[in-house]
């Protein structure tokens, strides 16, 4: 990359233009953790928590931010989500979260995907932090994205123990 697509060459911001190019099928994955205590995973998976349903609420939050994506990003296009799911499994204190976003646009769904993650984890982060003051947010990114332009990309992770 030799320039950055969304600045003038006088240094001003702007949207880039994406009206000459052609719709197509575009998908993103994200993914993203809740670190906690291993006492609040426990009391999450056993629906012990006093603000109620954090996985719901957490899945809906997710599911509204990827559609409110435009909203929140300046720059984002406006575009329109065609599915979005939101996946989370609780570990022993982890609760990680998966997004998957698809849209048939000019323009891909990458932002959609980590604004649905991050919505989801912030959502979590607010139901239990009344038990647990350590929660914390961790390692939000996009694992996996296709469609457009640049075709298919998978994150590549390092190989633990090299």
């Amino acid at each position: 990359m030799t320039h950055l697509t969304h600045l003038r060459g006088d240094g001003t911001a702007f949207m880039v233009d994406v009206t000459e190019k052609s719709p197509t099928r575009r998908e993103a994955t994200a993914v993203g953790s809740v670190l906690c205590s291993p006492d609040t995973t426990l009391r999450l998976s056993q629906g012990m928590l006093p603000k109620g349903d954090a996985l719901a609420v957490a899945r809906i939050a997710g599911i509204a931010g990827a559609k409110k994506t435009a909203d929140l990003l300046p720059l984002a296009h406006i575009i329109g989500v065609h599915a979005a799911e939101v996946d989370i499994s609780i570990g022993e204190g982890n609760i990680d979260v998966s997004a998957t976003v698809r849209a048939f646009e000019r323009t891909g769904v990458e932002m959609e995907a980590l604004t649905a993650v991050t919505l989801a984890c912030l959502a979590l982060v607010d139901m239990l932090k009344g038990i647990d003051r350590t929660v914390m947010i961790s390692d939000c990114k996009i694992v996996h994205k296709s469609g457009g332009r640049s075709g298919e990309w998978h994150r590549e992770e390092p190989q633990t123990g090299e």
